[in-house]
C-alpha cells in the first residue's frame, strides 16, 4: 500500500510540473553527434531555447532528427540528398530529401488584440555542396521552415527543391518558408549561384547573387561556408549572412527582407533542411547546426492570473504534503532495504571497496573518514580549492604519517578530492584512479598519499599544491580568481618540460602504456618551487603494452576538454598516447600565447587556427603572450610555437612521439617541420589524404565521399557556441579537473 501511495504522489508531482515548467532538455554537446537543447528564462517571451549539433550520428535518426525522402545520416554529416559515390543512373538523379529537427517550435500567437506575436530564432549551419570529379552542379539546398515532418512532396526533385512540386507550388496552404542555395539556373532565377528567400514556392521572393562576393556555392573540388540565419520577429525581417567556414560573420548581410512568418507559417512548425537533384546532382551535406529560437507562451502576459493564483494556492500546499509524506515512506523504505541487503550480503560496498583497496601492492595510506572531515573543516567551502566531474577537492591539514618515527607529531597540508558520485559508477573511478596513479612516481606528477572510503563516502588524498594550476597563473586575471603573478618565460619553458617529461613517462617508461585522457592547464599543477606536476588521473586509462588505444566500452562518447580534443577521437571514442600528444600541443600554444585553446581571436574561432595562420604569414611569433612585454627568447619560442602545432597536426600519425618531445625541448633535436598550411583533417584516415594547400579546401578521394576537414583545435567540425550571439564559455569540459 506505502509503495502505491508513493507512486501515486509522484505521478501528481509529475502531472503538476508538466504544467508549470518550461520545456528543457539538456544533453552534452559534443563533436561526436550529441546534440544540446535547453530553455532559458521562464514566464514571458523573453526567454530562449537552443539546440546544438557539432557533428551528426546515425543513432541521432528517430530521436533528435527527423530523416524523410532520399536523405541520411552519414560520414558525420547530414546528406540531403544520396551521396556522390553512389552509381549515378540508379541513385542519384531525381531525388529530394529532408532532415528537420524533431521537435516543432511555436512560432506567432495570436493576441486579444487581433495582431500575433511572433517569435525571433538565430540559426548558424555549416554547409559542404559537392559535385563529383567536376560535374555539373545541380540543384540546390535550402533552410526550411515547415508546418510537419513530413517526406518532401511526390515529384519535389529538379528545381522544386524538395519543397513543392507542380501542383503545389505556390500555394498558400504550403505554409513553408525556406532559404535556398540555388545552382542551377531556372526560367525564373537571376543565375546558377544565388541565395534567395523562398515562400510558399521555389520562385523567389527576394534573391541575390553570390558571385560578385567571390562565393561559389558548387565550386569544383570541396567548400565549406557558415551561413547565418537571423530572423527579427518584432520587425518581421530576415537577413542572410554566408561566409568561408575560415571567416568571421561579415558585417553586411548577402540577403535581407521583410517576412511575416505569422502571415505564411503554421503555428508550430519545424526547422530542417530540405534539398534535390534533378539529371544532375550534388551532395549537399550539412556539417554542424545550431539554433535559438524564442519561446512564445502559450497564454498571453497577464491573461488568466486568478486561475494561476488559485491553481498555486490549492496545489503548491498539496504538493508540499504530498512531497513529504512520499519522502517520508521513500527513507523508510530505504533504510529497511538497505538494512537487509547489509544482513544478506554481511557486508557494504563500502567494505568491499576497502578490501580491494588494501589489497593493492605498496597501497597509499589509508585515512580515517572523521581525520579528513575535521582536516578540511567539515569541508568548508572556503577550504574548497576547485571541483569538476568528478568531485570537489578541498585543501587540509592532517598529522604527518605515524608510521614515519622521524616526522611523528608534524602535520602536512593536502587535497582532499572528494568524490561526487558514491555509487556503482563512482566506485570504479575511485578505483580506476587509485589503482593507476598508486604505483607511478615520477618528479612531474601529483603525489597520492592516501585514501579513504567509509560509509559510501570516496576520498584520495594527494599533496598539497601551493601555487595552483597553470590555467590560473595564464588567465588569472580573466576568470576573475585572485590575481596571480604572471608567469615568465623560463617559468613557462620549464612547465612545458616538465609536463612532456611526465607525458614520456606515462607513454613508454612505465611498466603499462598510460593514456591520460584529460591533459589540460587546470590539470598542471605548480608546487612550491613552480615544478610542473601533471594531476588528475579520473579520466586516466592503462592499456598493454602490445594495444594502442582505450575505448570507453561502458559509457561511449567522447571524454576531455573542448580545444584539448583530438578530432579522430569524435569518431574512433578511443584514447591513444596520440591523442594525449594533441592536448600537450593545445598547452604548449596556450602557455605560450597566453590564450585559451577555445578562444576567439581575429575572425578564428580556436588558438591553434590563428597561429597556424601567423606561420604561414611568417608571422609566428607575434602569437606570444604580449604580458611577456617582449622578455622571451625568439629561438625557444619558435621551438615551442612549431612544437605546438606539429603536436596538433589533424593526421595522428604525423604527430610527434612523447620522447622525441622531450628531446625536442631539450635542444637536442631539431622541431619537426611544420607545413605552412594547416592540414585537412580527412576521416576515415587514408595514407598521404591530406591538403597541404588550403586551410578550408577539403580533401576527395574515390574512397571517401564526405570529407570531414580540421578548422578547429577540437573537433575538426563546428563546435557549439563557436558561431553564437553569445560569448562562449572559455572551456566546454565533459569531464571535470582536479586542483
Amino acid at each position: 500500500m506505502a509503495v502505491h501511495f508513493i507512486l501515486l504522489c509522484f505521478l501528481f508531482l509529475g502531472t503538476s510540473a508538466s504544467f508549470a515548467s518550461t520545456t528543457s532538455l539538456a544533453t552534452n554537446a559534443t563533436a561526436d553527434g550529441s546534440p544540446a537543447r535547453q530553455s532559458s528564462g521562464s514566464g514571458g517571451g523573453g526567454n530562449v531555447t537552443t539546440f546544438s549539433f557539432s557533428g551528426f550520428h546515425p543513432d541521432l535518426r528517430g530521436t533528435n532528427l527527423t530523416v524523410v525522402g532520399d536523405a541520411s545520416i552519414n560520414q558525420g554529416a547530414l546528406q540531403i540528398t544520396p551521396d556522390t559515390g553512389n552509381n549515378a543512373a540508379n541513385f542519384l538523379v531525381n531525388k529530394s530529401g529532408r532532415i528537420l529537427y524533431s521537435d516543432p517550435f511555436r512560432l506567432w500567437r495570436a493576441e486579444s488584440t487581433g495582431g500575433k506575436k511572433v517569435a525571433s530564432f538565430h540559426a548558424v549551419f555549416t554547409v559542404n555542396v559537392y559535385r563529383f570529379n567536376g560535374t555539373e552542379p545541380a540543384e540546390g539546398f535550402a533552410f526550411l521552415i515547415a508546418p510537419s515532418a513530413d517526406a518532401p512532396p511526390a515529384g519535389s526533385y529538379g528545381g522544386f527543391l524538395g519543397l513543392t512540386n507542380a501542383a503545389t507550388d505556390g500555394n498558400g496552404g504550403n505554409q513553408i518558408v525556406a532559404v535556398e542555395l540555388d545552382t542551377e539556373k531556372q526560367p525564373y532565377d537571376q543565375d546558377d549561384n544565388h541565395v534567395g528567400l523562398n515562400v510558399n514556392s521555389v520562385v523567389s521572393v527576394a534573391n541575390a547573387s553570390l558571385t560578385p562576393l567571390g562565393i561559389e556555392i558548387s565550386p569544383i573540388g570541396s567548400a565549406k561556408y557558415n551561413l547565418w540565419i537571423d530572423y527579427d520577429g518584432a520587425a518581421r525581417r530576415i537577413a542572410v549572412y554566408m561566409a568561408d567556414v575560415s571567416q568571421p560573420k561579415p558585417a553586411s548581410p548577402v540577403l535581407d527582407s521583410d517576412l511575416d512568418l505569422g502571415a505564411t507559417v503554421a503555428e508550430k512548425s519545424y526547422f530542417g533542411f530540405a534539398a534535390s537533384t534533378g539529371i544532375k546532382y550534388q551532395l549537399n551535406c550539412v556539417l554542424a547546426w545550431n539554433m535559438t529560437v524564442e519561446n512564445i507562451p502559450w497564454d498571453e502576459p497577464g491573461k488568466s492570473k486568478s486561475s494561476l493564483v488559485l491553481g498555486l494556492a490549492v496545489g503548491v500546499p498539496v504538493a508540499v504534503f504530498v512531497l513529504a509524506v512520499a519522502a517520508a515512506l521513500g527513507y523508510f523504505l530505504c533504510v529497511v532495504k538497505r538494512r537487509k541487503v547489509d544482513r544478506d550480503e554481511g557486508g557494504s560496498g563500502s567494505v568491499i571497496t576497502g578490501t580491494m583497496i588494501r589489497s593493492l601492492a605498496g597501497g597509499p595510506r589509508e585515512f580515517d573518514y572523521r581525520e579528513l572531515r575535521k582536516a578540511t573543516s567539515n569541508f568548508d567551502e572556503r577550504m574548497k580549492l576547485g571541483q569538476g566531474g568528478y568531485g570537489v577537492v578541498y585543501r587540509g591539514v592532517v598529522v604527518e604519517d605515524h608510521n614515519n618515527p622521524a616526522a611523528a607529531g608534524t602535520t602536512v597540508e593536502v587535497a582532499v578530492k572528494k568524490f561526487s558520485r558514491a555509487s556503482t559508477q563512482g566506485q570504479n573511478d575511485f578505483l580506476s584512479e587509485l589503482s593507476i596513479i598508486n604505483r607511478l612516481r615520477h618528479k612531474h606528477l601529483v603525489r597520492l598519499v592516501g585514501w579513504s572510503h567509509d560509509d559510501g563516502e570516496l576520498l584520495l588524498v594527494y599533496e598539497y599544491m601551493p601555487n595552483g594550476s597553470l590555467d590560473q597563473h595564464l588567465f588569472s586575471s580573466a576568470s576573475g580568481s585572485r590575481q596571480r603573478e604572471p608567469l615568465g618565460w623560463e617559468l613557462r619553458y620549464s612547465i612545458v618540460q616538465g609536463v612532456a617529461s611526465a607525458l614520456h613517462y606515462l607513454h613508454d617508461q612505465y611498466d603499462q602504456r598510460v593514456v591520460h585522457r584529460d591533459l589540460k592547464a587546470s590539470n598542471i599543477m605548480l608546487d612550491a618551487a613552480f615544478t610542473a606536476r601533471l594531476g588528475d588521473f579520473g579520466l586516466a586509462r592503462a592499456i598493454e603494452t602490445d594495444k594502442t588505444s582505450y575505448m570507453e566500452e561502458v559509457a561511449g562518447g567522447v571524454h576531455g576538454t573542448v580545444g584539448y580534443i583530438a578530432p579522430e577521437c569524435f569518431h574512433t571514442e578511443k584514447a591513444t598516447r596520440e591523442s594525449d600528444v594533441y592536448a600537450f600541443g593545445a598547452v604548449i600554444l596556450e602557455t605560450v600565447c597566453g590564450r585559451r585553446p577555445r578562444c576567439d581571436i581575429d575572425g578564428f574561432h580556436f588558438l591553434v587556427d590563428w597561429v597556424w595562420r601567423l606561420h604561414r604569414d611568417g608571422r609566428a611569433l607575434e602569437a606570444v603572450d604580449p604580458s611577456l612585454d617582449g622578455a622571451f627568447d625568439e629561438d625557444d619560442a619558435e621551438r615551442l610555437l612549431m612544437l605546438g602545432l606539429a603536436c596538433s597536426h589533424p593526421t595522428p600519425a604525423e604527430r610527434p612521439k612523447a620522447q622525441a618531445i622531450s628531446q625536442i625541448l631539450l635542444r637536442a633535436m631539431p622541431t619537426p617541420h611544420v607545413p605552412p598550411f594547416k592540414p585537412s583533417f580527412v576521416w576515415p584516415a587514408i595514407d598521404g589524404g591530406f591538403d597541404t594547400m588550403s586551410t578550408t579546401a577539403g580533401t576527395t578521394s574515390s574512397q571517401v565521399s564526405t570529407v570531414m576537414t580540421s578548422s578547429s583545435a577540437g573537433s575538426g567540425n563546428f563546435m557549439r557556441g563557436s558561431q553564437s550571439h553569445a560569448p562562449p564559455a572559455p572551456e566546454q569540459d565533459t569531464s571535470g579537473s582536479l586542483v
